[in-house]
């Protein structure tokens, strides 16, 4: 990576709980490719000074994880239609001072069913309702799925985001009928205080053909794991961050990756 200078262009990502992922993906290539760019990963408990200063200072980019994605929008410029479409946001572009927003985990996630070859008559059980959940069931709807139940707590958020889609909603994993493929967009299984938990329960596992974990720290999740170890078909939260990345590396940029880059720069993102 070049030395720190006045020219050198920076972004940044704001969640609830950062990580060094997406720091060690942007930073490999940057310094892989003698990019003049920098990337640090934020915490904020002051959401729009935080987007006041990346306006401000002339942050080039913002990668937006939990809780920030719907927070987000009503202090960007312009809302991009993969973000409005379902009104979360995990991408802002700076230029000059326009803030503009879009939805890369939608793109990922999308793509990620035609190259896992998820088949779209299957029946899915989808727990979650937060802002990722928008993009995986909206990925999901885009894809040609039309069995797909919500299962959310929030008796607001889930109930709207089922109906959104046309989908179905019920409050409880207990009450969800069976289903071929099970995807959790939920913190079950994420580092800290819920690591251990699995996000369905084993017979559930062992019925379905698919199960895909949106988790994407650690990589290899309880439910990852047991996917693994029934024979399913697994997607990892490990493959939509490095996909969604490569697509944030590309606007921060304009420079296009190989799916080689990806995958090393993946890798270095999660080596210890």
């Amino acid at each position: 990576m070049p030395i720190l200078n006045k020219d050198m262009q920076v972004c940044i990502s704001l969640a609830a709980r950062p990580s060094n992922i997406g720091t060690r993906f942007h930073n490999f290539l940057y310094d892989e490719l003698g990019l003049n760019f920098a990337y640090k990963a934020f915490t904020t408990t002051d959401l729009p000074g935080a987007v006041t200063g990346i306006r401000a200072l002339g942050i080039r980019g913002c990668s937006v994880s939990m809780p920030f994605k719907e927070a987000i929008i009503p202090l960007v410029d312009v809302v991009e239609e993969s973000a409005a479409a379902i009104q979360s946001i995990n991408t802002v572009v700076n230029d000059e001072g326009v803030l503009t927003a879009s939805n890369t985990d939608y793109e990922a996630v999308a793509s990620l069913l035609r190259t896992h070859e998820v088949d779209p008559t299957a029946r899915v059980v989808l727990r979650g309702s937060g802002g990722m959940a928008k993009a995986v069931t909206a990925a999901f709807r885009g894809a040609g799925f039309e069995q797909l139940t919500v299962v959310a707590r929030n008796t607001r958020s889930g109930p709207a985001l089922a109906e959104q889609y046309g989908f179905d909603w019920v409050a409880t994993e207990q009450e969800a009928p069976d289903a071929d493929v099970l995807v959790n967009v939920t913190p079950l299984g994420m580092r800290g205080a819920d690591e251990d938990a699995l996000a369905f329960p084993q017979d559930r596992i062992e019925a379905a053909s698919t199960v895909f974990d949106v988790v994407a720290f650690p990589s290899e999740t309880p439910l990852v794991r047991a996917g693994r170890a029934a024979g399913k078909r697994v997607v990892t939260g490990a493959e939509v961050i490095a996909l969604q990345a490569a697509r944030q590396f590309e606007r921060y940029t304009g420079v296009a990756l190989t799916d080689d880059q990806v995958r090393r720069a993946s890798e270095f993102s999660r080596a210890e």
